[in-house]
């Protein structure tokens, strides 16, 4: 191998999964209801009825799938801690068989060299927190902080790498706003609310994280990041792209990491909730140690009046490589992640996802060849090595996802995984992609 392929020594070569997708044991061992629980029960949410209930049943075998990340020489496994399973009214008791199911599988990773890293909410908000108001009230950006501050307290010592929100614009956008996700909200006002809450309920879990296990813990955020290009030359399209920017990327960077609102978008959204914008920012810019980046596609977007708020749709430019979801673009992994290392400086910077759904399944002699996953994950390693060696502080790579998994609305159609999953019988079999990782792990970096 070429020295220019290898990555500097001590980079993080990992993969990541959530608890709802891969868990399941939805109602064992005291465990609360969540609202995807309650979501995914309502008739037409979710592809084919399907929910989490199963899901890649992690919870009862989650011995074989860490030694099957041993297998594949992962240094560092990023989880979901489920927080109806450790707490299942939200706040209040705690449940200690679910808190000492995530005791045990830390344990099991270190034993076997593999670094965790916790991520306290992958949105499995428990259901009485929900009714209380979720997102859109200050009282459960109160309690996530407690519980942050319960889990770190239980595994701090030994989990040193903590995110605490996984995609806050999922989250409040998505369930909110569109009404998608769970919890299937389709109001502007409260999805503003729960932008603030979430980011106000980051800040406030990073100081718990820290004064539960002090000169200990890192703590960082994974934001699904997207570059927003302009479909034509126009003005309008110029400006719908710099709108979807804001909403899509500005209204959670520039808070997290410069403690401040975008000017253009707080006066494109002022009139949802005027008093909202300028509270609390001290606290939503709580200095962290790393920023996550989850990168999947970009956006590119036409200016379009029919659509709310910012007058922009989405576009899909013909003649590009696709997956059964997006838009395949590499270089876009590069151009947000070089833009945020310019205009926001974090100490270090962590690609917390990065993967792609494909058809594949077992081949007549058990493999799985899934060679656009491998192409994929390729161009896109490519571009994280350029980085690297353009300056840009990226301390590692998180593959999604480590295994097949149950994916939101989508159902169980959509495989991202290293790793195939048989939905009947939970067998796992390491697809290609993964024994392709292995190497790449082995190697620190891109075989010629």
């Amino acid at each position: 191998m070429k020295s220019s392929t290898a990555f500097p020594r001590g980079f993080i070569w990992g993969a990541s999964t959530s608890a709802y997708q891969i868990e399941g044991a939805w109602n064992e061992d005291g465990r609360g209801r969540s609202i995807w629980d309650d979501f995914c029960r309502q008739p037409g949410r979710v592809r084919d009825g399907a929910s989490g209930d199963m899901a890649a049943d992690h919870y009862h075998r989650w011995r074989e799938d860490v030694n099957l990340m041993a297998q594949v020489g992962l240094n560092a496994y990023r989880f979901s801690v489920a927080w109806p399973r450790v707490i299942p009214a939200g706040t209040g008791a705690v449940n200690g068989p679910g808190l000492d199911f995530y005791d045990r599988l830390v344990d099991a990773l270190l034993e076997k060299g593999i670094t965790p890293f916790p991520t306290l909410y992958h949105w499995d908000l428990p259901v009485p927190l929900h009714e209380r108001g979720g997102w859109t009230v200050p009282d459960t950006a109160r309690a996530f902080a407690d519980y942050a501050g319960i889990v770190a307290s239980k595994i701090g010592d030994r989990a040193r790498h903590w995110i605490t929100h996984n995609e806050p614009f999922i989250m409040a956008l998505g369930g909110y706003f569109m009404g998608q996700m769970a919890p299937g909200i389709q109001d502007p006002v409260a999805a503003m609310r729960a932008v603030h809450y979430l980011l106000l309920s980051h800040g406030l879990a990073v100081r718990a994280l820290r004064q539960a296990c002090p000169g200990v813990i890192e703590a960082g955020i994974a934001l699904n990041v997207n570059p927003v290009h302009p479909a034509t030359g126009s003005p309008e399209d110029a400006r719908a792209a710099r709108l979807m920017d804001g909403v899509l990327n500005r209204l959670f960077l520039d808070p997290v990491l410069k403690g401040s609102q975008p000017a253009d978008i707080v006066e494109l959204l002022r009139s949802l909730d005027p008093d909202i914008w300028e509270r609390d920012l001290d606290v939503i810019a709580e200095p962290i140690d790393f920023c996550g980046i989850n990168y999947y596609t970009r956006t590119v977007v036409r200016h379009d009046p029919a659509m709310p708020v910012i007058e922009a749709a989405p576009v899909y430019p013909e003649g590009n490589d696709y997956s059964q979801m997006w838009e395949i673009y590499p270089d876009g992994l590069y151009e947000i992640t070089a833009r945020i290392h310019r205009d926001y400086a974090p100490a270090n910077i962590l690609i917390t996802e990065n993967g792609i759904c494909v058809p594949d399944g077992i081949d007549f002699d058990g493999r799985v060849r899934d060679y656009r996953r491998i192409t994929y994950l390729k161009e896109h390693i490519a571009r994280v090595k350029r980085l690297v060696d353009d300056g840009v502080p990226v301390g590692g790579y998180f593959v999604w996802s480590f295994l097949d998994n149950f994916e939101w609305t989508y159902g169980y159609d959509m495989r991202f995984g290293l790793t195939h999953v048989n939905y009947s019988t939970g067998e796992r079999v390491l697809k290609d992609s993964g024994r392709w990782f292995a190497n790449v792990i082995r190697a620190t970096g891109l075989a010629d």
